[in-house]
């Protein structure tokens, strides 16, 4: 009867210490201002606590790709790959609203304007398939280029960072370049100058969003909503303490300085807590309100 006694109690125990969310979540996500509420939360511990964890890819598009090939649960997205994995995953929906670009995403150059008007040829790095892609045609729209001069390179953030532009500049090339924050850092070190963003042109709209499926929304609730209290927590941490969190999170930004830090969080709006208005706004980018946690 003893043995049985102390059976039933260290069942009890091994019950009480396993963990509560047995299977392991991943979100993929990439470098961007935006998502260091979730750099933040992992490196705090505030994820683990949910057994969720994060892959960083080097792009937009790679991330999207980890999610739909299986290998992620949740994925960090704009409304361009969400929109795209739509295609083929039908059921992804975008869960937790963080942060809409405001300056964060712009357009780059060795020329002024003026002297991409004027130009016979233009090459244009960026990552063709994302929200690179759509900023460069409203940038070619709103600035009155004409698109048929345009030379367009596919490459990753990662690829634009280790392209020689000294040799280039000295072909006299006239390149643009569509990047966004940390990325921008580095290439404005090497003397190239910010001609548009989202804070200068109204029409160039980005959304960043966590989505996942309806299935593991329906299956993992109380597990997403736990996520959006750990991100909202963390956003007022990262507001609170911003010296801290740069110092947790910067290894994650290319090791900006945090000069560079503050300077980029300048250039988002945080999301996480969403209007009504905001939500009907949203619904033209086919975002579902009924799937968003507020």
């Amino acid at each position: 009867m003893k043995k049985l006694f102390y059976f039933f109690v260290i069942s009890l125990f091994l019950i009480g210490c396993a963990p509560q969310n047995k299977k392991e979540l991943i979100i993929a996500t990439n470098q961007w201002i935006g998502y260091t509420p979730l750099y933040y939360a992992y490196e705090k511990g505030y994820l683990k606590k949910l057994n969720i964890k994060i892959i960083n890819s080097v792009s937009l598009a790679e991330a999207a790709d980890i999610f739909r090939i299986g290998q992620a649960d949740m994925v960090t997205t704009t409304q361009h790959e969400y929109n795209s994995l739509k295609k083929s995953i039908h059921d992804i929906v975008p869960v937790i609203l963080l942060d809409r670009s405001d300056g964060g995403d712009m357009v780059l150059s060795n020329r002024s304007i003026t002297e991409l008007q004027k130009a016979d040829k233009i090459y244009a790095y960026l990552e063709v398939d994302s929200i690179n892609q759509e900023i460069l045609k409203d940038f070619i729209k709103h600035s009155s280029l004409d698109i048929k001069k345009f030379v367009f390179i596919n490459k990753d953030q990662e690829q634009i960072q280790d392209i020689n532009y000294k040799k280039e500049l000295k072909k006299k090339k006239n390149i643009v370049i569509v990047t966004y924050t940390p990325y921008n850092t580095s290439l404005e070190h090497q003397g190239f100058k910010e001609v548009a963003s989202t804070k200068s042109i109204d029409s160039i709209i980005v959304i960043d969003a966590i989505c996942t499926t309806k299935s593991l929304l329906e299956n993992d609730r109380k597990r997403v909503v736990a996520l959006k209290k750990i991100i909202d927590r963390s956003i007022d941490e990262i507001k609170e303490n911003p010296k801290d969190a740069y110092n947790v999170t910067a290894k994650y930004l290319s090791n900006i300085s945090y000069k560079e830090y503050l300077d980029s969080l300048k250039n988002i709006k945080w999301i996480n807590k969403p209007s009504d208005e905001l939500l009907e706004f949203l619904s033209k980018y086919h975002y579902t309100k009924e799937s968003i946690i507020k």
